[in-house]
């Protein structure tokens, strides 16, 4: 399947010693190489690179290296295509207009099932499940609400509707208006959430070092949201399954704890509170 990153901050800071070391799993420390795409919020605009090859490989990856692009909210993407073709139409993050603001997602998954979204005004353009799942989303809040909710009332729904379009398959994902990211655990994803003291920090998958010392003020938080860790000497946190976070300004503000999913004594998958 694909993986996810996604970065939260109360400073506008740049993404590029995470995404050097996420984008190498793209084609060369792993096979997630059927396109890649990378989005930055700028206010309320949004910047976005897509490529349909690997990012591992992509001129177009380089780029974000190149320009150091400094937001508050990012949301970055590698494809394992599961349905939909290898195009750029199919990369994520998918953005879509709700109450006036850009809303950026990406998943990682397979649902097996979609909505009917014969009768909604949102549509998919590609020919993705994720896309699909997106569109009802953004229809959905739509409908229920014709002007922008309270934040608890948005992080409520999303957790309705997720729970809806989670019982058809896995529904990893990370969401952002660019005030806030929500994040949701099936299977995979971990956070960190870095703030004073900061240290130097060591990559998983090339052993990239930075000493962020260099970088931050003791007023800076930084969350960084992926499937898997990207450093090998910090302490990431674990969500499990059905788990639900709101990160806001680089702290997590409110969550949702999922349950551990374990292998019983007879070999068969049971679960655990955590």
């Amino acid at each position: 399947m694909c993986q996810l990153l996604g970065m939260n901050c109360n400073v506008p800071t740049d993404i590029v010693f995470s995404f050097e070391g996420f984008r190498r799993r793209a084609g060369l420390t792993d096979s997630h190489s059927d396109g890649f795409g990378i989005a930055f919020f700028e206010g309320k605009g949004v910047r976005i690179f897509r490529d349909e090859k690997p990012a591992a490989l992509s001129p177009v990856a380089d780029c974000v290296k190149q320009y150091n692009i400094k937001s508050l909210n990012v949301i970055a993407h590698i494809r394992k295509a599961t349905q939909g073709d290898v195009s750029i139409v199919n990369t994520h993050p998918f953005i879509r207009e709700i109450w006036g603001e850009n809303w950026v997602f990406a998943h990682n998954g397979n649902l097996k099932e979609l909505p009917d979204l014969s009768g909604c005004y949102c549509r998919p353009i590609g020919s993705t499940d994720s896309e699909t799942a997106f569109c009802y989303i953004a229809d959905q809040l739509k409908k229920r609400y014709c002007q922008k909710p309270s934040e608890d009332e948005i992080f409520a729904y999303i957790q309705e509707l997720t729970k809806e379009l989670a019982q058809y398959g896995t529904f990893n994902f990370i969401l952002s208006n660019g005030e806030w990211m929500i994040a949701h655990c099936s299977t995979n994803l971990h956070y960190i959430c870095r703030k004073a003291p900061f240290c130097q920090v060591q990559r998983v998958d090339d052993d990239g070092v930075i000493d962020f010392t260099n970088y931050t003020t003791k007023n800076d938080k930084v969350t960084i949201i992926t499937t898997f860790p990207l450093t090998k000497n910090e302490k990431w946190t674990k969500m499990e399954h059905g788990g639900f976070v709101f990160f806001k300004d680089g702290e997590k503000i409110r969550e949702v704890v999922g349950v551990r999913k374990e292998l019983a004594d007879d070999g068969t998958l049971g679960s655990a509170q955590h």
